[in-house]
Order: C-alpha cells, then structure tokens, then sequence
C-alpha cells in the first residue's frame, strides 16, 4: 500500500487567532478530506487551545484530532530527512529551523510559502512564483478570489452544513440557548463582534443603544474588553454577562471553537468579523458582514480592504462604506451612527447579494484541493 502524503505546517501566531485559525483549519482539512498526514508546528498552543479545547499548552508533541501537533519553541531543532514531510508549508514567511531547512535539502520536499490573503491585482502574477533558495525551490502561494489565485479554505460540506442548520429553527434556538441567549434577545436583530482593540465599539455601541432597532449583540470575552466593559460595568466576577441599555443588549459568550464559531455566524444577522480566519468564514455565512483588517504601516491596510470591496462589488454600496469607516479609511468622517442606519436600512439587500459572490467564489476551487494539486504539478513524491 502506498504511503500517505506527509506534510509539515509551520505556524507562528501574529494575529492571536487569525493565523492559527488558519493554519489548524486547512491542517484539518487536508488530514479528512485528502488523507494526507499532517503535523502542525506551533508556537503558540495557548492560542490554539482557544480555538481547539483538546490541544494541551503544556505538551511539547500531542495528536490532536488526527493532526500531529509540535509546539515549535525555538528555531534549535533536530532533525532528519526521514522526518521531513513530503511537502512543507511556511505560513506567511514564518522563517523555518535552520536545522529543518539542511534536512530538506537531502529529502528535497515540495516547499511552499502559504501568502496571506488579498483581493489587489497584483497577487495573481505573483501566485505560485518559484523563488530558488540554493539547491532548493520555494515556491509562493497566494489564497484569493479569482481563478488565478488558490482560492479560500471551504470544507467540502460546508455550505450543505450551513443550509441544514439554518433549515432547522429549533437547532438554531438551542444552539443560542446554550450561549445564554435569552428568547427575548434572540428576537431582536443578532450581531456577532469579532474586532480589534482599537475599533470604534463605544461610538458603535451608542448608536445602536439609541436606535430604533433592538439589537443583540454577542460578543466573546476578552474582544474590546475595556470599551465592553465601559458599556457593561465592572464584572463581578469571571461567568459572562449581559447588560440591556435603550435598544441596545450586550451579551458576553465564551470563546467558541472553530465549528461553533461557524454556527454563531450563521446564527446572527450581522457579523463583524477580523482579520483572514473569521473574514473568510464571514463570507461562507453567506450573511451582511463588517470587515476589521489587520492594521499595517503606512495604511496599506486600507488598501487591502478597498480592493476586497471593489472586487466584492461592495465599494459603493451602504455596506462598504460602513466597512471603510470602521477602519478609519473614509474620508470626511461621517458619524458611525449614520453610517450604520443605511447600512441596516439596506441589510435585505446586501444579503442578496451573498449567493452570487460564494458561486464565484466556488468556482475557483478550495484552497486544500488547489494546493494539493499544485504540489503534485511542482514534482511530489510521496514515496
């Protein structure tokens, strides 16, 4: 019998969540869906508890749900070509042991640099770029939203999971009751926040308290944490909370593994989403979403976010300008609370538009699928 393809993950955590997200996402899904045998270095296992309970911070090699997990402490490594996988991935130019990397020299492995992910044109004449490293290649590989790039992360019953979950309104009822959501604040309009400290949550969160829509806002703990509790008032203790005040409910849930994580965004009507992880599955939720990108030097984060609008057909739309203005990216200012009741007014709208983007989408293919193919296209040798 043929051994499995083997594959090495290499993953420091930047963005808290965002880049381990990622990286545990499609180490999962090559491991169910392509029976290809992963391990998954890490830096980070506290982050990853978070988003996976299983996974123990205290242990220096663990399997977790079929993935081989190694808490990747420091560049001093050992290693061996036969523990090379056939096929090695750097995520976002993570800079791998030099020990790993004279391995590889000897096992000559297939080598990818997984990019983070952009809408700008640019990326699809840099998608699969070969970059020599002496006797070995690198070759870059960008996830995106056109044929010419290697497409988002979607597990292959994804979408089917979404329609039968929201096709059954008591599961719907009962997932939100086990996040101590109220039958009451479950009939008014549901949000879900997901940002970064510095978003403008406070003038948010005055305008939907003065509204005139009853909102529920769900909201992890430890995301905005000193404007939540500006909002809430001191916690007595460390259970979530939530506080009513004018039209406006905060409600504080726990910190939801990936497939929860998931039914949450397809649960609420609204969700404001950060980073690449949740970004992406905001997308797949099919749902009006808020965009919180991950802020870089010289605001070329603005540009990102003003290419993924543009692309999306979203730039003039009520949504995309209340996109720009969450990230301080439109110009003159306008209040938040303006923004945000065109937006609203325009919710039905905007979520009609979602079909048409995820067929577009889906016609590039997953990024598990295109990569494994694109390995097999550069020469992999599994053995």
């Amino acid at each position: 019998m043929k051994k499995p393809v083997t594959l090495a993950l290499f993953c420091k955590v930047v963005d808290n969540f965002g880049d381990i997200g990622i990286c545990y996402r499609l180490a999962r899904q090559l491991t169910l869906e392509h029976q290809v045998a992963v391990t998954l270095w890490v830096d980070d296992l506290v982050s990853f508890q978070r988003i996976c309970p299983p996974v123990d911070p205290t242990l220096p090699e663990q399997t977790v749900q079929q993935l081989q997990v190694r808490h990747w402490r420091d560049q001093n490594i050992d290693c061996t070509p036969e523990q090379v996988g056939d096929i090695v991935i750097e995520f976002f130019g993570c800079d791998l042991p030099p020990a790993y990397i004279a391995a590889m020299k000897i096992r000559r492995p297939v080598w990818i640099n997984l990019e983070g992910l952009s809408a700008e044109d640019w990326v699809e004449s840099c998608h699969t770029l070969p970059s020599p490293q002496f006797t070995l290649t690198k070759y870059f590989y960008y996830p995106g939203f056109t044929g010419k790039t290697g497409g988002l992360l979607r597990e292959s019953g994804l979408l089917l999971e979404r329609d039968q979950f929201l096709g059954d309104p008591s599961a719907v009822r009962a997932f939100l009751s086990g996040l101590g959501v109220t039958q009451t604040e479950q009939e008014a309009l549901k949000v879900s926040l997901f940002c970064y400290p510095h978003a403008p949550v406070s003038e948010l969160f005055k305008a939907w308290q003065h509204g005139s829509t009853p909102i529920t806002c769900l909201v992890p703990q430890g995301v905005a944490q000193e404007q939540v509790e500006h909002f809430m008032g001191p916690a007595r203790g460390p259970a979530p909370r939530s506080v009513t005040r004018g039209a406006l409910t905060v409600r504080q849930i726990p910190f939801l593994p990936q497939e929860e994580y998931d039914r949450l965004l397809w649960s609420c009507g609204i969700n404001f989403v950060r980073g690449e992880d949740s970004f992406v599955r905001a997308q797949w939720a099919g749902r009006p979403f808020v965009w919180h990108i991950y802020p870089q030097d010289k605001h070329l984060h603005h540009v990102k976010l003003n290419a993924f609008l543009q692309r999306a057909g979203l730039r003039a739309t009520s949504a995309g300008q209340f996109n720009l203005a969450w990230n301080e990216a439109l110009q003159g200012h306008p209040e938040l609370a303006v923004l945000w009741h065109e937006f609203e007014k325009d919710r039905q709208k905007i979520a009609n538009m979602a079909p048409e983007w995820q067929s577009k989408l889906i016609t590039n293919g997953d990024l598990a699928a295109n990569l494994m193919q694109f390995a097999a296209s550069v020469g992999l040798n599994s053995g």
